[in-house]
């Protein structure tokens, strides 16, 4: 690039890595929108009015942040292909912040208005976690196998990221595999529909069929007229107001917040640094101080005017890079949700789509993170990488063993410690371990990154790599960050202590044992004779 060619803003594959991070963003709004309507039973006026004009800031403010800050990077390194990093709300935490925050308090006090409150102090402590954790991602970066943070970062993928919309795609496959189907052959097949974005023709093609079923009484898609006129309702132009007070009012329910923010915070920092070496693997490489200051800057900002979800750099951005995507689709899709939530349009748009035909995207995402652990670290470390699934396998199969009660009437975190005991006695009889899912799963995102580091460093025979991980694992799940359901001293003791004794015993072996030398894998040929011979 010459001293007077500037980077391009807009290139044709934007326009794809638009429609498809778009409607990424849209599913998270919808979602969102039905969580605080439907399961927090918040008020319109509420919704429509407050949180989402504020959310839209929110994103519009990190989405053209990132587009900048490629800018930047395309100026420095004179290359055309840089792409910005992927951002939103945070998925895990919109469903944490709303069960297990918003939900208990709205109950409880019986003011879904105390209940947006804690979720908004909520995000305020978060977002300090975030900046303050940002000066330490660098070096956590640096000390830590590529192994272990594409790794765990795969388990989310499989696990949060595909289950959900492979689940909802078969159970409307009508809708869901034909959609699923048209993105595949365009993202992975190279085929093309007349300029058309893949995932537009897919988020169509959904919708014909979706209201040509409800036209003949199928109703595949869940759609009605009826619910098209009642969105009409909520249009109108509404801006974000200052929630100041609305946030230190939170501050009495501190106790309550504390024993999920620090650690959700910590869940984040971990996460961020996963994006952004997944960024760097494609090409792309961010400083990760800045990325994350900006997201706990713009969770602040979004918070103070009245929106409980935080905002984080997401996972896929080779994906969105491999289909074209550049610097424009962040800055567009900024502009595009901040219009969508001061004129809630959400609501329209929530009555107009099935959600099942735009689901499939986040599936084709999960599936392109998920390979790029494999593709992108040693062969030889792809055994730790399966290591570092476990954790998130075991948290999810407890969020599906939680929902199974909860739907059978049985609250989990309203059992006594008896009741607790005798249930999973009673689970284990039927060869569910429920206690040793919690006990694995608890911080999945930690134990998977430490589990997956402590096997590249056996793998790799750097012993004492191995030994500091191990220890390191030993002190968070001492204090709760993994291994446990809350922040604490000695939550599960014996795990931390068992921790300690595996590095112990690893600083021993790299102090006293003579290892084998390394045998490099077998070749083989075929003899003359047919024979397969060593090579």
């Amino acid at each position: 690039m010459t001293a007077t060619t500037k980077p391009k803003i807009w290139v044709p594959g934007d326009w794809n890595a638009f429609f498809g991070f778009g409607t990424n963003i849209l599913v998270n709004l919808l979602t969102l929108t039905g969580l605080l309507r439907f399961v927090l039973k918040m008020p319109d006026s509420l919704v429509f009015g407050r949180i989402l004009p504020a959310t839209g800031l929110m994103l519009c403010l990190s989405t053209i942040y990132y587009a900048w800050l490629a800018y930047r990077l395309a100026e420095k390194t004179g290359r055309q292909d840089v792409c910005a990093l992927p951002s939103g709300i945070s998925v895990p935490h919109m469903f944490v912040v709303t069960f297990v925050i918003m939900l208990p308090i709205s109950l409880k006090t019986g003011d879904p208005i105390k209940g947006w409150e804690a979720g908004l102090t909520w995000v305020f402590l978060q977002s300090f976690v975030l900046m303050i954790g940002g000066f330490v991602a660098p070096w956590i970066r640096k000390i830590t196998p590529r192994a272990a943070l594409l790794g765990t970062l795969a388990g989310v993928s499989i696990t949060f990221i595909s289950m959900r919309p492979a689940l909802e795609m078969f159970l409307t496959p009508i809708i869901g595999l034909p959609c699923f189907a048209i993105i595949l052959l365009s993202w992975f097949g190279g085929v093309r529909y007349r300029g058309l974005p893949a995932g537009l023709v897919a988020i169509g093609v959904g919708a014909i069929i979706a209201w040509g079923s409800t036209l003949l009484g199928g109703n595949y898609g869940g759609l009605s007229g009826a619910g098209v006129t009642s969105a009409l309702a909520n249009f109108g132009f509404r801006v974000p107001l200052p929630a100041f007070g609305h946030v230190f009012s939170g501050f009495q329910f501190l106790g309550v917040l504390l024993v999920t923010a620090i650690p959700f915070g910590i869940y984040d920092l971990v996460e961020a640094i996963d994006n952004v070496e997944s960024a760097a693997v494609a090409g792309d490489s961010f400083p990760t101080t800045r990325v994350l200051t900006a997201d706990g800057v713009v969770s602040l900002i979004g918070c103070l005017m009245g929106n409980p979800f935080i905002n984080a750099v997401y996972i896929g951005h080779p994906g969105w890079k491999a289909m074209g995507g550049r610097i424009g689709y962040s800055a567009a899709t900024g502009v595009t949700v901040i219009l969508l939530c001061w004129f809630g349009t959400i609501s329209l748009m929530l009555a107009l789509v099935p959600s099942v035909a735009i689901l499939p995207i986040l599936l084709y995402i999960a599936m392109l993170i998920g390979s790029q652990a494999f593709q992108e670290t040693p062969r030889n470390h792809a055994p730790a990488i399966i290591l570092s699934l476990v954790p998130h396998l075991a948290n999810w199969a407890v969020n599906m063993i939680n929902g199974s009660l909860a739907a059978a009437g049985t609250a989990v975190a309203a059992l006594s410690a008896e009741q607790m005991a005798d249930l999973t006695a009673k689970m284990r009889n039927e060869g569910v371990l429920y206690h040793g899912l919690q006990i694995l799963g608890g911080g999945s995102i930690l134990g998977g990154l430490i589990l997956a580091a402590i096997a590249v460093g056996i793998i790799d025979r750097k012993l004492y790599q191995a030994a500091g991980f191990a220890l390191a694992g030993g002190v968070l799940t001492f204090f709760g960050f993994m291994h446990g359901e809350r922040i604490g001293f000695a939550e599960t003791p014996v795990v931390a202590a068992s921790y300690v004794c595996v590095g112990i015993f690893l600083l021993g072996c790299a102090r006293f044992a003579v290892p084998a030398p390394k045998c490099e894998p077998e070749h083989h040929q075929e003899a003359e004779g047919g024979q397969t011979v060593a090579a």
